[in-house]
């Protein structure tokens, strides 16, 4: 049986990694429409790679979710 450190361990990398590809989605989109001439690339709102406080608020969420019965 997992510990409560190996369980929060756990949960922060599933909210990094989640994050992380909502992230890279995001990008390989816009890039493909800068790519495409379908959006001028200086103008376009390119997205930002999440915080920690996204990263810690994420794994918060589903530290509520497992919590939950």
């Amino acid at each position: 049986m997992s510990n409560p450190y190996s369980i929060r361990a756990g949960l922060l990398s599933q909210a990094q990694e989640i994050l992380q590809r909502q992230y890279h989605q995001e990008y390989e989109r816009v890039r493909y429409l800068c790519d495409r001439d379908l959006v001028d690339p200086k103008t376009v709102v390119w997205p930002k790679m999440p915080t920690t406080e996204q990263i810690l608020a994420e794994a918060e969420k589903l530290y509520k979710f497992v919590q939950t019965k």
